[in-house]
């Protein structure tokens, strides 16, 4: 079998899998203020943006020839129900609106919850200490709605309230936004991978945590009737987070259904890629490139990645 593995032009030609630059997805986070370029300290590499620097940024996406951005928001007030998430004046709403009017070929997914927004850092309202679902879907649906009116191509639900995407999707309809898509975080797993990202969002709880709704990292069944669930209930392409972690629930949903699969390399990941890389452990770009890669060889279409301006850099 060495015959054809003993040259890179013969790798080339038999080569199973490819990642190119529009695979990737670059999340960033949005911010109030203007002329705000942040170090995020557990993310080297990555900051807090205001809008008009979150421009500057996806300008430099599209270039590299990276697929698409995922948009976080920190907002510039928090609450109970966490009100500002709707708020057609909030960072993620301007960013979108922003870049949706001066990149057009640059798809904006925004992500849709409320922990960033709530005061509690729960990602829906509360009633006696636990989140109530119901109560929280009508709240998400009104979110998704403000973000597809800005601009927004998909809007990413990452809540993992039962029934988010049949009321998004209801949601979007009424308000004439047949046209936005919905990309739902249908396997997010209650995972330690997400460290990174509770300081970068502000959006630690503060009491508990949210095993309670998120998926038990032992479950790869109950993930799958997740993702199937959010299927019947009209999502247009799911996700699975964290991703390297979770790749054989990637390989199994890749056979499971036709829709296009993203995974979310998180912020963990990252971390301890970027730590590993600068302990002198091994070669940061080919690290990388490897990660992705293999997120890809497992089923991915989409990957959803902190390197993705970098990476698409690489391949061009």
């Amino acid at each position: 079998m060495r015959r054809l593995r003993r040259a890179e032009p013969l790798r080339r030609m038999v080569r199973e899998t490819h990642l190119r630059p529009e695979h990737l997805v670059q999340p960033l986070f949005v911010v109030p203020g203007e002329g705000v370029e942040q170090p995020i300290a557990s993310l080297p590499g990555v900051s807090h943006l205001s809008v008009d620097r979150a421009l500057e940024a996806a300008r430099r996406a599209q270039a590299a020839g990276v697929g698409a951005l995922l948009l976080f928001g920190l907002p510039s007030r928090k609450d109970e129900r966490g009100s500002s998430a709707w708020s057609d004046e909030e960072p993620v709403q301007r960013a979108t609106s922003a870049i949706a009017g001066a990149l057009p070929d640059l798809p904006v997914i925004t992500d849709v919850c409320l922990c960033q927004y709530t005061s509690h850092g729960a990602c829906g309202v509360l009633r006696d200490g636990a989140v109530d679902n119901d109560a929280t879907l009508e709240l998400l649906a009104r979110v998704a709605v403000s973000h597809a009116s800005a601009g927004a191509a998909l809007v990413a639900p990452s809540d993992m309230m039962d029934g988010r995407v049949g009321a998004i999707r209801a949601a979007l309809d009424a308000g004439d936004l047949q046209d936005t898509g919905i990309l739902a975080y249908a396997t997010k797993f209650a995972s330690v991978f997400y460290g990174p990202f509770r300081e970068a969002a502000d959006s630690t709880p503060a009491s508990g945590d949210r095993r309670g709704y998120q998926l038990d990292p032992a479950n790869p069944r109950e993930a799958l009737r997740e993702a199937l669930l959010d299927i019947d209930e009209g999502a247009d392409a799911l996700m699975v987070k964290p991703a390297l972690p979770y790749l054989d629930v990637l390989a199994r949903l890749r056979d499971e259904t036709l829709l296009p699969l993203a995974a979310y390399q998180v912020s963990g990941e990252y971390a301890m890629l970027e730590a590993g890389a600068a302990a002198g452990a091994f070669d940061r770009r080919a690290a990388v490139s490897e990660a992705l890669l293999a997120i890809r060889r497992a089923g991915a279409d989409l990957v959803i990645t902190y390197h993705a301006t970098e990476a698409a850099g690489w391949l061009r």
